[in-house]
């Protein structure tokens, strides 16, 4: 309870102080009901091998000063969340370097929007059509 009490007396000294991803993190942990050494156990990023301490997840978590995550970290970490590696991306971005996530939509659209490059033209419209089944497109 007192670091969110010294959170909040940061972020009114810093307006600039953002918590997106230690927010997510925080609330992803709390929805899946798992202690920070269960939800620390789970933070394995399936590539490398390299796992998230609990210790860096509690200091992110109670507003400490983290070194921002690399990709293998942010891998772990969304494993552990079981949400999308772009979902983690995001809110990193916007916390660590300040960059905004595209707007509209919630924080799955956007990842799926991302993905959406990896795909050869030829998909793209593809599955454009699909979505106007689907969707109608507004006019």
């Amino acid at each position: 309870m007192a670091a969110n009490d010294e959170q909040t007396r940061d972020h009114a000294r810093n307006p600039e102080h953002r918590t997106q991803f230690a927010d997510l993190v925080r609330r992803r942990r709390s929805e899946l009901n798992e202690s920070l050494d269960t939800f620390a156990k789970k933070a394995l990023d399936p590539i490398s091998g390299l796992r998230v301490t609990r210790g860096w997840i509690y200091r992110l978590e109670t507003g400490e000063t983290v070194t921002p995550p690399a990709i293998r970290e942010l891998r772990a970490l969304a494993e552990a969340c079981e949400l999308p590696l772009e979902q983690l991306q995001d809110a990193a971005g916007q916390q660590f370097h300040g960059v905004d996530p595209l707007k509209g939509g919630s924080a799955e659209a956007t990842a799926y929007v991302r993905k959406l490059d990896a795909l050869p033209a030829e998909q793209r419209d593809r599955l454009l059509r699909l979505i106007d089944t689907l969707v109608p497109p507004e006019e």
